[in-house]
This record gives C-alpha cells, structure tokens and sequence, in this order.
C-alpha cells in the first residue's frame, strides 16, 4: 500500500500469513523444510511459526513430521464472504468496469417474469429515460440479462417464464415470439453470454453473463452496457464479453466458497 509506514507493521503476522499461503493445492502437506523454503525463512523461524499455527487450530500435524492446513482456515474465508450480500461484492467489480470499458454495469437476478436490479452503476445512460436503479425492475424476455440466466435453466422453466408476462416489442429488434426466445437461448446457453444490440432500448447495446451458485443453477448475472455510438457489437463483444465472464466468475466462486450463504438482497 503506498504511504505505509513500516513502522505498523507486524513482521511475526505477515511470516506467519506467508507460512499459512506456502500451502498450495500442489503442496497441501509440507514439512519444517519445505515451509521454511516456499516461504523464504529460515528452518528456526518456520518451525517455530508452524506449532504456533498448529496451537492456534489453523493446522494439523500429520505423520513423518508434517503439516496441513486445517479447516478452521475456511471460517476466515466464509466469514468475509457470508457476512456481505451479493451486490455488495459486486460493487467494486462493477466500478472497475466504468466508464473505462463500458458506459454501465449491472447485476440482475430473475424474479417471475422479472429482472430485479440489484446494483447498477452508470455513467451518463440517463438520457436513454431507462431507470434502472437497483430495486428496479424490466422484463426477462428482452433484456441480457434474463436471456443469460433463462439460458441456464430448464426449458420447461424458461417457457413458463415466458408465457407468464405480455410481451411487446420495445424496439423493431426486440424478440417477442415464443420460438425466436427459446431459439435464442439455446444460442445463448452453447456461445456462454448473451447479446442485446438496441432490443431493450434504441442506441445500447449490452452483453451479459450469468452467476451460478455451487450447484451451477443460475442465481444472477452480470452484464456491462455500452452506447452504440461508442462501439460496434463485435467490439463490446471481444472487450466486454471476457470481462462480464471474469467478474460473473468471480462472483460465482464467492458464492460457492461460501457454501451459497451470500444473499442476494437487492440494495435499495
């Protein structure tokens, strides 16, 4: 961190952290030597770190003078990731998005017929009259966002999604026939993100991608928006697509590092 004053910090703390990250799913159980080796110290101080660890509970001895970590480890981790909801993990990897490579970025779930915003930040889309502020809401059938995550569900699911709102056309681009919407997300579910180019609104365009949780069922999604004006699809696609996918992935690790405890509440 710059402007850190060496003097705040605690040495024995950050040797042990790097004790605790010797341990790589390629390396989970290490002796005296090889700790003190993957973690840069001398055998004297490693050891005497690693019964430290081991007292605290955050490892286990195993024979031949050994070491793994134990499953108290995880409560660090479970407990950073379930005490926040989802769009609040989200938030910061939205923010990283704009204005830099999109002019929005959202995360929706699917509620009925429904995509229920759940964190949005934009910049300079209010001119489109869209609000789509968290705790808003816009139909399923033509908006990324709920093609992507119908697209992971059961046909059976999406078709009963469909059926159970009006749909009309928003734009001359916009998909309303029951068919052309199952067609499109059988092309979504096989490509891995979803496309919208102006069908929920003239001059946007926007690509999405869909957050599972650790049973791989679709419980959110991510998308990133662009005005028209500033790129072509085939552009938003090769910026944005691996992008949505990283930050949908991310998400949907948290999600299951957390044994699905994180909720979804909608920031309102």
């Amino acid at each position: 961190m710059e402007g850190r004053n060496p003097k705040n910090v605690v040495n024995s703390v950050a040797k042990a952290f790097t004790v605790l990250t010797a341990f790589q799913p390629t390396t989970p159980i290490m002796s005296v030597s090889e700790v003190a080796a993957a973690a840069n110290l001398d055998r004297g101080t490693a050891y005497r770190l690693l019964n430290t660890l081991l007292d605290l509970g955050y490892l286990i001895s195993v024979p031949s003078k050994r070491f793994r970590l134990s499953l108290k480890c995880l409560e660090l981790g479970f407990n950073a990731l379930s005490s926040h909801d989802l769009w609040d993990h989200a938030k910061p990897l939205l923010e990283e998005c704009v204005p830099d490579a999109a002019d929005a970025a959202s995360l929706g779930t699917l509620e009925g017929s429904d995509i229920l915003y759940l964190q949005r930040v934009d910049s300079g889309l209010a001119h489109h009259n869209i609000d789509v502020r968290p705790g808003r809401r816009v139909k399923a059938y033509a908006s990324a966002l709920g093609h992507v995550i119908l697209a992971h569900l059961p046909e059976s699911t999406q078709i009963q999604t469909l059926e159970s709102s009006e749909r009309v056309k928003l734009s001359e681009r916009t998909l309303t026939e029951l068919p052309d919407l199952l067609q499109r997300c059988a092309e979504v579910r096989e490509r891995g993100y979803a496309i919208s180019d102006g069908e929920n609104a003239y001059g946007l365009r926007t690509v999405a991608a869909a957050v599972f949780n650790s049973h791989r069922v679709p419980v959110a999604a991510i998308s990133l928006t662009v005005e028209a004006s500033r790129m072509s699809m085939a552009e938003l696609v090769e910026i944005g697509a691996p992008l949505t996918l990283r930050i949908a992935g991310q998400l949907s690790k948290a999600l299951s590092d957390s044994l699905d405890n994180i909720p979804l509440t909608a920031h309102t």
